[in-house]
């Protein structure tokens, strides 16, 4: 049953950081990122459908990226939802293909981008000493219930702070490195 805790903390704290990781890779960096735009949504025969679905993304050069649509009908709401990303993209279209060029970030731009990265990252290492609370209040519900001992509950939330802190740790270098990624001119 402790095992079972252990194991459920351990799984969801990794999709935390998955959950975070999967955030920051959608912050632009100056550079041509297919994640920027693959969630994006097109209204697509009166559906939101994510513009991976839609079609091919490439990044033929570093700063710019390609959008090849399976069907060419729908090139005009692309562009429109590119539009209204809030991203600052501006994209233009061939009649075949969408070039979105990426533009370089200001000074002003990737000090934002940074607290945001922060942001993330705290909600993040938030999220994990959530669970942390929960599964040593599992625990501890478990050692009233069961009669389980408590040198057994001890060496488990010693286990579970040890994930939690292993997985800090990955938030922090997730940031940091995101944030050198940001700051490089």
């Amino acid at each position: 049953m402790i095992k079972d805790i252990t194991q459920d903390a351990l799984q969801r704290m990794d999709q935390a950081v998955v959950h975070t990781r999967t955030e920051m890779s959608k912050v632009r960096t100056g550079r041509a990122n297919t994640e920027l735009v693959e969630s994006i949504r097109v209204s697509y025969y009166g559906s939101l459908t994510p513009l991976n679905q839609l079609s091919t993304i490439s990044i033929p050069e570093p700063r710019l990226i390609t959008i090849h649509p399976f069907d060419k009908s729908v090139i005009d709401e692309i562009e429109k939802a590119i539009m209204e990303s809030n991203l600052g993209l501006t994209p233009n279209n061939n009649g075949d293909l969408i070039h979105v060029p990426i533009p370089p970030l200001s000074e002003e731009r990737r000090v934002d981008l940074t607290k945001y990265i922060h942001k993330l990252a705290e909600e993040g290492r938030v999220a994990v000493r959530n669970i942390r609370r929960d599964a040593i209040n599992h625990l501890r519900s478990l050692q009233k219930e069961d009669h389980i001992s408590e040198d057994e509950i001890k060496r488990a939330e010693v286990e579970i702070q040890d994930i939690t802190d292993s997985h800090v740790k990955t938030f922090n270098e997730i940031m940091e490195s995101k944030e050198k990624e940001i700051m490089i001119v």
